[in-house]
């Protein structure tokens, strides 16, 4: 007879470690946000420092601008989403003890 729990029909399965849907919905959504407002600054500064009427250089440097904001903000948001594991699991460890 097999004392593994996934063997033996049991419904009990392992606690998971990944953030909560909520938390990984909310740190989506502030990567997009972040990405469209350095976006749209990155356009409006360099339209307005542009005399001519330059909009695919505006567009190019809002495009990076959107990827630079959108990375910094995806890097804040992995080391929060793992911060907050290591705290539960910690918590958890410490409520078993």
């Amino acid at each position: 007879m097999s004392t593994d729990p996934a063997l033996s029909g049991s419904s009990a399965t392992p606690e998971s470690a990944a953030p909560s849907i909520l938390a990984r919905v909310l740190a989506m959504l502030a990567i997009v946000i972040a990405g469209l407002c350095g976006g749209l600054i990155g356009f409006a500064v360099m339209d307005l420092q542009c005399d001519d009427g330059c909009t695919t250089t505006a567009g190019f440097v809002g495009v990076l601008s959107a990827a630079a904001a959108a990375g910094g903000v995806a890097i804040v948001a992995v080391l929060t989403l793992r911060a907050m594991a290591e705290w539960e699991a910690t918590q958890a460890r410490d409520a078993d003890s």
